[in-house]
């Protein structure tokens, strides 16, 4: 008996889909144009593109952007907030930063409008003490104004509250019995951690996204049953776990980054199997440029990520930072004469020149053709792509003019730009963090990741590219390859040696049985859970926090000291002995682990490879070079590649540059060697 799934990855240019047989190890896989408005038309049009019933596949994971963009976009919910009187404002004064740090222009747009902030009188100190009760009859008065201006989304948050929820707990009880729908945001029950602007702003951001993302994913879930598949639809998370779509209903925030945390889980595995545990994964779709660390088989984690400026989401998440530079991307001189590559980019419609759907801005798409690194004929769900004649038009009016280049010479200088982008992203997320690159392997993904990546790597001294077998369904890969998640945060903000023993364990104890309840009410099979304990702390008076793993039950504050000055001392390389740890948080991860996916299944066909049969010129290094197209499901185990050569495929084009060596390993990966000055 078939046993198919279906890993699905919207993105801003394709959807990409995975569709998986753990029984057979049979596996198919679909990319189609994303549709903006209304991102479920290609999810259906994608898994019908299956070669199987929808009706069949036993269960369906989810990356979305919609939480996200969502918020960039500010086209979420009109929200309601109501909060302790006097910090109606929280929101809107924040950490006091700018958005450019040394410029003199720069705004900030709260969530939620000020009008509809209303405070009421309610007061706890910080222990969690009422020292004011809450009055229910304002309550009751700020949600009938929020409901008559017209606010669809709801936050309660109330200074102090993650000491003691007890006044938002009254006030939820209320607006059940008041509010017209469940978009309903408790900030204790979202985020219950010290940090009153960011614990509001996580809150802000779930209520800001909720109707959006709970009517998007009722209405994919309505489409699906009338396709005949009734089962319970699974989202990613953005801390690289999965949920059910009714969990993540009721905490869109949970959601936000779910795409790109899909490919960081896919990239750990790959690299784990393949023997590479440290790797800086690079996700280079049509939009973005995503990149995240993965240090010893595990995506890097982050307690905050700032959506926007001014808009922080403090719920863990893999480690991510993205730029505005993807294959879309377009290319434009500036006011200034200088030359730009994004943040804007052709998304799908119209897309790039080449696709011919009427983009007239040159991108980075179009400079590659016009390099000879893709040809029209590569680009999925492209029928009627132009040449380089069109391309090099278009190049030549936006670019090549203004610059005094011809096409050539604009379509190089185009991917110089947005090569010196993608290498400064990568910075931020190694060098800047302590990291050395030359010690890690990039791990290449995403339609337009392959063609860039050698050039990258040379760029920065990592010394190999791994490229997997299908890299434009990378992330689509890592939603089936997900577990299932659950996390919890207590904040004590105590000085270590005042913790009791019995008071941890306790918290851990509480945290796990949520979480287990939690990853049992998602009704998704499991092959076993997992517990990880977790401490955040900091010296006194500093802002560094760091989280180390924890036994319970024995808790063992002397223990934890430990290992909290050996994370200090290998950060910053000194032992502060005289300082006195304080523990912030106890934090509790429920892991439910699916069954695994072998990669091998991806290995290469027997079909010889026939290196010499076809080759076009490409543009290296300022001269053409006559360079052997490869077509990836002819490449055995084994074989062995020298560049230059370009290796094509259904979702992807890569690039293997001039002095590059490339092996084929069993999972049908790409191991490059990049060669050159390292």
């Amino acid at each position: 008996m078939s046993e198919w799934q279906g890993g699905v990855d919207v993105g801003g240019t394709n959807t990409d889909l995975l569709f998986l047989d753990h029984e057979s190890g049979a596996f198919r896989v679909a990319k189609v144009p994303t549709t903006p408005t209304d991102q479920s038309d290609a999810v259906m049009s994608g898994l019908d593109a299956g070669d199987g019933a929808i009706a069949d596949l036993v269960a369906i994971v989810h990356g979305t952007t919609i939480a996200t963009n969502s918020v960039l976009e500010r086209k979420g919910a009109r929200c309601g907030l109501i909060t302790t009187r006097g910090f109606r404002d929280v929101l809107e004064l924040g950490r006091r930063t700018r958005p450019n740090n040394y410029g003199l222009t720069g705004s900030f747009e709260a969530l939620i409008d000020r009008e509809l902030r209303l405070e009421v009188t309610e007061r706890l100190d910080a222990s969690g003490r009422v020292v004011r009760p809450l009055d229910e009859a304002e309550v009751r008065a700020a949600l009938v104004r929020l409901r008559d201006a017209g606010a669809e989304a709801l936050v309660i948050h109330f200074l102090h509250a993650y000491a003691n929820p007890v006044h938002e707990q009254q006030a939820a009880q209320i607006a059940q019995q008041m509010w017209p729908n469940d978009y309903v945001s408790v900030s204790s029950e979202i985020l219950r951690e010290v940090r009153e602007f960011e614990r509001g702003s996580t809150a802000a951001v779930n209520a800001f996204v909720q109707p959006v993302l709970a009517r998007y994913l009722k209405r994919l879930g309505q489409r699906l049953k009338d396709a005949g598949n009734d089962r319970q639809l699974l989202v990613m998370q953005g801390n690289g776990g999965i949920l059910n779509a009714s969990a993540a209903e009721r905490q869109p925030v949970q959601t936000v980054m779910s795409g790109p945390a899909a490919g960081a889980v896919a990239a750990a595995h790959i690299g784990r199997q393949a023997g590479f545990e440290n790797l800086i994964a690079c996700d280079m779709g049509g939009t973005s440029f995503d990149v995240s660390l993965i240090l010893g088989g595990t995506p890097a984690l982050s307690a905050e990520k700032d959506l926007a400026y001014g808009v922080p989401v403090r719920v863990p998440m893999v480690d991510i930072h993205t730029i505005g530079a993807g294959g879309g991307s377009i290319a434009r001189v500036d006011a200034a004469g200088l030359l730009r590559v994004g943040p804007e980019s052709a998304g799908a419609e119209p897309g790039p020149v080449c696709y011919g759907r009427g983009g007239a801005k040159p991108t980075v798409t179009d400079a590659n053709l016009m390099l000879g690194r893709v040809e029209p004929s590569g680009f999925a769900g492209v029928s009627q792509a132009h040449g380089t004649e069109v391309v090099a038009a278009a190049l030549g009016s936006a670019i090549g003019d203004p610059l005094a280049l011809d096409a050539v010479g604009a379509a190089a200088a185009v991917l110089a730009v947005a090569g010196n982008q993608l290498a400064s992203a990568i910075r931020l997320v190694s060098v800047e963090k302590g990291h050395d690159p030359r010690d890690f392997t990039l791990f290449a993904f995403g339609g337009a990741g392959p063609l860039h990546a050698v050039e990258l790597a040379r760029e920065l001294g990592i010394p190999r590219v791994l490229v997997p077998r299908f890299p434009g369904i990378t992330s689509a890969l890592g939603c089936l390859l997900s577990n299932l998640r659950h996390d919890d945060v207590h904040s004590l903000w105590r000085a270590l040696s005042e913790v009791d023993a019995g008071e941890a364990d306790k918290i851990f104890n509480d945290q796990a049985a949520r979480g287990t309840q939690a990853l049992e009410s998602y009704a998704v099979p499991v092959t076993g859970v997992e517990v990880i304990h977790e401490a955040d702390l900091m010296y006194r008076g500093q802002s560094h926090v760091f989280r180390v793993r924890v036994d319970s039950p024995g808790f063992d504050a002397d223990r934890v000291a430990t290992s909290f000055a050996e994370r200090y001392a290998e950060r910053f390389e000194i032992i502060l002995a005289d300082m006195k740890p304080v523990l912030a948080s106890l934090r509790t991860t429920v892991i439910g682990t699916r069954q695994g996916v072998d990669l091998s299944l991806f290995g290469a066909s027997e079909v010889a490879a026939s290196a010499g049969e076809r080759s076009r010129p490409v543009y290296f290094d300022g001269q053409w070079l006559e360079t052997p197209l490869l077509q990836r499901d002819t490449l055995t185990n084994g074989l062995v590649v020298t560049g230059p050569a370009i290796v094509e495929q259904p979702d992807t084009t890569c690039v293997i540059d001039p002095g590059a060596v490339a092996t084929v390993d069993d999972a049908g990966n790409l191991v490059i060697e990049v060669g050159g000055d390292n």
